[in-house]
């Protein structure tokens, strides 16, 4: 894989992560004005759950994007893992 290729995906990966933690560091500062134990509180926390997820699946793609880019190219595919 030519390491030059994952660098439009790098870029758009590190776009999607600073996304989600302005939504995250947002989302934490209304859950801290709401009444505690209230439905805008759990949901609140439900959805800085969820975007800590998002955060450490984009981690993980920028991981396996340094790693192809440094010559990994003998791993397979998830797609051909699949078959």
């Amino acid at each position: 894989m030519d390491p030059h290729a994952t660098q439009p995906h790098a870029a758009l990966l590190n776009e999607f992560v600073e996304e989600i933690l302005e939504l995250s560091a947002r989302a934490h500062v209304r859950r801290r004005s709401a009444v505690k134990d209230s439905s805008e509180f759990h949901a609140l926390t439900g959805a800085i759950s969820a975007y800590g997820n998002v955060l450490a699946l984009l981690t993980a793609l920028r991981r396996l994007e340094e790693f192809y880019a440094k010559g990994g190219d003998h791993v397979p595919h998830c797609s051909q893992l699949a078959s």
